[in-house]
């Protein structure tokens, strides 16, 4: 390689890097608290912006300029996830932290998407679904819902539920539209609805239970209300909503004309208590869309197979923005999917089996290292209280979890509208198998000291 070869390399990877040290802007709805984190931490990374270094353009010598983004995004900066990941593999942590398996899924599934792929099953799919996975998907929710749905008009495939729930939001949503959540949430929601104009309101789910207070909701229910966002089996608390909770919402939305977005993708992950779909309940399936996915259920996360389930009425302004969001959705991955909803019953019972004995592992190993463990009926979270062991709040405790004790948590108060409402918790995942899982304890067990 020649000098003027090497120094075009060595200045492609100082852009490269000086972008990469710019887009890894943590969240910045922290103010400064007590903690005995040293200052050197991801909190005084919030306030970061692109570094100053000068790095010169060969071609233009032009300084570069700083990252731009939209005002309706800027608050969000880089996703808790991105960030406490980067931060464990710097450190060489245990991940508990990002909510996907560290396994495969079944060969079965992974068989039928190379033979479709042998088969030349290779270009654009249908915008809205694959004919043969609208119908999986329409005889699926029929079997857990007692619903029958026509897959031609009443199904949307989309990349992933995270797209179903931008593609409801954007093409059902308003700007100024308001907007009910129930905190903690999903960190997707605030910002798809940020994208769509809304106007969010906010109900907060408090420990123990997580329990909907069901007085302040009725309050916050109006004409004004356009929608209510909810999620259950309920990430990050594993709470799962009640018959008389879902009920509840069901009334408020019929009185008062509203509909549901319902995120459902942890249905099968339902443990102490019987998941329910708000669209079975009587005067409910005409106003909601009712949105699931492939990836936590048969642990293929990365295929990023998702649909929306929704009246015609309401599947059209899915279907809208759907087209220009994704357009479709990769096609052989679709021909699997169809394989992956029609297991068998005992599938799902295997399934359940198998993670509640990798919850009663991590449950059981939290408390004896100190933490108070609330209750997860369902998916596979656990949320816990870290002020036994005397920090300020989720992110100083995460951090400090991370470095000094190899371990990667959740800190909560992300999934807030106020994160003081959050900053005595943090949340673990248990879909890991069971020696990354008992090492982690493990590690737990010898660093962390209770203070409290």
């Amino acid at each position: 390689m020649n000098l003027d070869t090497q120094q075009h390399s060595v200045n492609v990877m100082l852009r490269q890097l000086s972008f990469i040290r710019s887009s890894l802007i943590p969240f910045s709805s922290y103010s400064p608290r007590t903690s005995p984190i040293p200052p050197t931490s991801i909190r005084s990374q919030t306030r970061a912006t692109m570094s100053t270094t000068p790095i010169q353009n060969e071609s233009t010598q032009q300084t570069q300029r700083p990252v731009q983004v939209a005002q309706r995004l800027e608050k969000f900066k880089t996703t808790i996830f991105t960030q406490m990941s980067i931060l464990g593999n710097k450190h060489g942590a245990i991940n508990l932290g990002q909510g996907f398996p560290n396994f495969d899924g079944p060969d079965f599934i992974k068989e039928a998407a190379i033979q479709a792929i042998k088969d030349g099953k290779n270009q654009y799919a249908r915008a809205f679904g694959a004919p043969e996975l609208n119908s999986a998907v329409a005889s699926r929710f029929h079997q857990d819902t007692g619903l029958v749905i026509d897959p031609e008009r009443e199904v949307t495939v989309t990349c992933g539920c995270t797209e179903a729930i931008a593609a409801a939001m954007l093409g059902l949503i308003n700007p100024g539209d308001e907007v009910i959540l129930f905190a903690p949430f999903y960190d997707s929601y605030e910002a798809t609805l940020s994208m769509a104009g809304a106007k969010v309101k906010c109900i907060t789910l408090r420990p123990p239970g997580f329990d909907i207070p069901l007085d302040e909701l009725k309050a916050a229910v109006s004409s004004e209300t356009r929608a209510i966002l909810m999620n259950t089996p309920h990430n990050p608390t594993g709470k799962m909503f009640t018959r008389e909770e879902l009920e509840a919402i069901a009334s408020l939305c019929i009185e008062n004309d509203v509909i549901v977005f319902s995120d459902e993708v942890y249905d099968k992950l339902d443990f102490e208590m019987d998941h329910i779909c708000i669209a079975s309940l009587p005067g409910m399936y005409e106003r909601t869309v009712t949105m699931n996915s492939l990836g936590k259920t048969f642990s293929l996360t990365g295929w990023k197979i998702g649909w929306a389930v929704a009246p015609p009425h309401l599947t059209w302004g899915i279907r809208q923005a759907h087209s220009y969001l994704t357009f479709a959705t990769s096609t052989p991955m679709q021909a699997a999917a169809v394989a992956a909803l029609e297991a068998p019953e005992s599938y799902y019972t295997e399934l359940k089996r198998d993670y509640s004995e990798k919850k009663e592992i991590l449950v059981k190993g939290l408390k004896e290292v100190g933490f108070e463990v609330f209750p997860s009926n369902g998916t596979y979270f656990v949320v816990v209280d870290h002020t036994p062991f005397g920090f300020g709040d989720d992110v100083a405790f995460c951090e400090y979890l991370i470095k000094e004790v190899g371990v990667v948590a959740i800190p909560t108060s992300v999934f807030y509208l106020n994160p003081e409402e959050g900053k005595n918790l943090v949340r673990f995942a248990f879909c890991k198998d069971e020696e990354t899982l008992r090492s982690a304890i493990e590690r737990m067990k010898l660093k962390l000291k209770r203070v409290v």
